[in-house]
């Protein structure tokens, strides 16, 4: 079976931690449908899925603005438990083998305060914690933020100048009227490499305006050689490629494959369809490219973008 990356997935544990975002109020899902995600979704959770759908490895990225997760999910990327920094025990959250060097978590996107007049040492910082050589990019969730134009900010673009120096990448988590915003900040750091994550959360097909204003903004970021896409996070209802085709065909045509990388988005993906059926969809999806092309959404992309080592060298 071919190697896979799943480029985006989450984990949390809410035994241990407070995730605040999980009560509502969120901009992209219900109430409701937070409800459905209000339980922990750790690494053996994971892994026999990843297993079964012939994932190899992952890129786990944060989902709270909070300074606690980053090194949370550092420490489980190198096998630890996250909450005593201490080789993790039989029996724990991560099955053996699933985390470390050559296990399931190949690498780490976190959260630091872009914001921040010290984010150069922040990110140093990080990297000193056990497990910082897993780290490989940021997130901030800008969907949150009400300014439209929260990227194109001074002082957040001189927090991703910082990244620039320290070989980190920026996931751009966005709604789709701020994706000027995102093109502006692609624009004025062009060292830096973007991840738009989620197609840049497309509106519905039926939305016509909206669906228009979306295509052209994701091409305008298409026509920048330092962004690429991730294949993630689009969900219709039933779960199915015909459905979301259109917009996969937009980023197709913009980005090319060679900078497209699929990700499952678990475990919010699990809102619309089990995690196999995630990656069977995407499958569908990328059946007419060639075998080189296929690899290089499930595969290349994202060990190019984020750094992770190929197969059997660690």
């Amino acid at each position: 079976m071919p190697v896979v990356i799943d480029a985006h997935h989450h984990l949390w544990d809410l035994a241990a931690r407070e995730h605040g975002w999980l009560m509502g109020g969120q901009p992209w899902a219900t109430d409701d449908e937070l409800a459905r995600l209000r339980r922990s979704f750790t690494v053996a959770d994971l892994a026999p899925l990843a297993a079964a759908a012939g994932v190899t490895g992952t890129v786990v990225i944060q989902t709270a603005d909070a300074p606690w997760e980053t090194p949370d999910l550092l420490a489980l990327a190198a096998g630890l438990d996250p909450y005593t920094r201490t080789e993790a025990p039989a029996g724990s959250a991560d099955p053996g083998g699933t985390a470390g060097p050559g296990g399931l978590l190949a690498g780490v996107v976190g959260w630091t305060d872009l914001t921040a007049p010290g984010i150069a040492d922040a990110v140093a910082s990080l990297r000193e914690l056990p497990g910082g050589e897993f780290l490989r990019g940021i997130r901030h969730p800008v969907l949150m933020e009400t300014d439209p134009d929260w990227l194109a900010r001074p002082e957040v673009l001189r927090g991703l100048g910082a990244l620039t120096a320290a070989e980190l990448s920026f996931d751009i988590v966005v709604l789709p009227h701020q994706l000027p915003g995102a093109v502006t900040a692609a624009q004025s750091v062009p060292e830096l490499a973007f991840v738009l994550d989620h197609l840049g959360n497309p509106p519905a097909v039926g939305q016509e305006a909206s669906y228009r204003a979306w295509a052209a903004a994701v091409g305008s970021l298409a026509a920048l050689p330092n962004v690429t896409c991730k294949l993630s996070g689009a969900d219709s209802d039933p779960f199915r490629a015909s459905d979301l085709r259109p917009s996969y065909e937009t980023v197709l045509a913009g980005f090319g494959p060679d900078r497209l990388m699929f990700g499952s988005d678990w475990p919010v993906s699990t809102l619309a369809a089990p995690y196999g059926q995630v990656c069977d969809v995407y499958r569908e999806l990328t059946a007419d490219l060639s075998a080189a092309e296929q690899a290089a959404i499930f595969d290349q992309t994202a060990r190019r973008v984020y750094r992770l080592a190929e197969p059997g060298s660690q």
